[in-house]
């Protein structure tokens, strides 16, 4: 690192070590970064087979950098991904770091013995661990999710009482890179088994809403499905949400340069507070994949009504079963391994047939499929919350306010990518969350 960026950083690093000290409760710190495993990083540009993991020396100063760097921060919670889990020097390493300074650790490997995986390390200080699960997409890209059940160790003086709960759900992931269109819907989907895993345990330990965070390198930035996804559940991006950004501002700032030499956003650490109205997530999933059906008919210049002559194929009026499979097949959503299962395509049909007539018509085709994305955008105050609301009969439980976010190198937030940073090809995010009492809302 550049002498500029490193003081830059440890200012960036004691700002945040400063308001954990202050706070009252303290201040509950989260951070994210993809570490870029030593069995990815190349060493040699022209030499592709070259990599760090052949070079013990060059590995594991870079690493040692990277814990002094969180060991100064001190996170209460820690997401790492591309941890390469298959060398046990490594997790060694990083097990004794971490644990010498007072982390829970917690390790996935990803499936089919890929190499790397994922961790999550927690102070003990801050948490008590409920529960720990894990998540294998068991797809083409041998991803998995981490989900970490916590109960806050320390009082929380606006929810002094026991029926008030102090507890939050963590989950991290590293979403496959689409190397090519057909693999964008893998991604979404892996997004939607995350949504419906949280879902599914909250249900089976019969869980009021809690808040929840989606930490990670989500592969996909601010203009992608998966945001508009995540958006759609009520999540809002802590980054985005401490500096008042909008959904527009898909610009302001990048995370990763990635192998192809270009820089794009990726990391987030997504937050969805318990006082939120969730839309239902079958819903959701539905509105995400016709917007993806879109999305690819605009690419190739058709109107509304050039897609719905697209759709109804063999039909004069309407909209068939059998011509909507057909459509879906031609812009590659289904007809191999990685598209929608039959299931799922039964489902969106019936979505989009809203009187179940067994046909869909331009109406219809108009409010469920080319203008799917739901009204109910969302008053997220920016992750912020009225305390003043405070006084309903409703469950109490806690929540977060975004206090602040950075990244690490500082450049990135103006959207610059320097030349001189080498603990990663990724940028570190760490966001500092103030906890606060609020009513939850079951979902819709």
């Amino acid at each position: 690192m550049g002498r500029i960026s490193r003081t830059k950083s440890y200012a960036i690093a004691s700002s945040i070590v400063q308001e954990n000290q202050q706070q009252t409760p303290p201040s509950i710190t989260c951070t994210t970064f993809n570490i870029l495993a030593p069995i990815y990083k190349r060493l040699n540009h022209e030499d592709q087979s070259c990599r760090e993991s052949d070079y013990k020396a060059c590995w594991l100063t870079r690493n040692q950098r990277i814990l002094d760097w969180l060991l100064y921060e001190r996170s209460s919670i820690i997401c790492l991904q591309e941890f390469w889990i298959g060398n046990d020097e490594f997790v060694n390493l990083y097990d004794k770091r971490l644990g010498d300074a007072g982390y829970i650790n917690l390790k996935l490997g990803r499936t089919n013995n890929r190499g790397d995986g994922l961790l999550i390390a927690v102070q003990k200080e801050y948490f008590t661990v409920v529960n720990y699960k894990e998540l294998h997409f068991n797809d083409c890209g041998d991803r998995v999710a981490q989900l970490l059940h916590l109960e806050l160790a320390f009082p929380f003086s606006q929810c002094q009482n026991s029926d008030v709960r102090h507890e939050i759900l963590i989950v991290n992931t590293h979403l496959l890179f689409p190397h090519d269109s057909s693999l964008c819907l893998v991604r979404l989907h892996q997004v939607y088994k995350i949504l419906q895993y949280v879902e599914s345990y909250q249900k089976e330990y019969q869980l009021k809403p809690l808040p929840i965070m989606l930490c990670g390198d989500w592969n996909g930035s601010k203009r992608g499905h998966v945001y508009q996804f995540l958006r759609s559940q009520g999540f809002v991006s802590s980054y985005d949400a401490a500096h008042h950004y909008t959904d527009a501002d898909a610009h302001k700032w990048v995370s990763h340069r990635n192998h192809l030499g270009n820089i794009c956003a990726v990391d987030f650490i997504w937050l969805l507070n318990p006082d939120k109205y969730q839309k239902l997530l079958k819903t959701s999933w539905s509105e995400a994949v016709f917007g993806m059906f879109k999305y690819l008919l605009r690419r190739a210049s058709l109107t509304e009504r050039d897609a719905f002559a697209f759709l109804k194929v063999d039909n004069e009026d309407c909209i068939t079963y059998s011509g909507f499979c057909e459509a879906l097949r031609q812009l590659n959503l289904i007809g191999h391994c990685h598209g929608l299962s039959a299931e799922e395509t039964k489902d969106l049909w019936v979505q989009a047939d809203i009187n179940g007539n067994g046909v869909i018509d331009y109406k219809e085709f108009l409010q469920q499929i080319w203008n799917s994305t739901g009204s109910d955008q969302r008053d997220d105050k920016n992750g912020q919350h009225d305390d003043e609301a405070n006084d309903s009969e409703e469950d109490q439980t806690i929540g977060f306010n975004v206090k602040s976010a950075v990244f690490f190198p500082p450049e990135v937030e103006k959207s610059r990518w320097p030349e001189d940073y080498s603990l990663s090809d990724h940028a570190r995010l760490t966001v500092v969350f103030s906890p606060t009492r609020m009513s939850c809302h079951p979902p819709k």
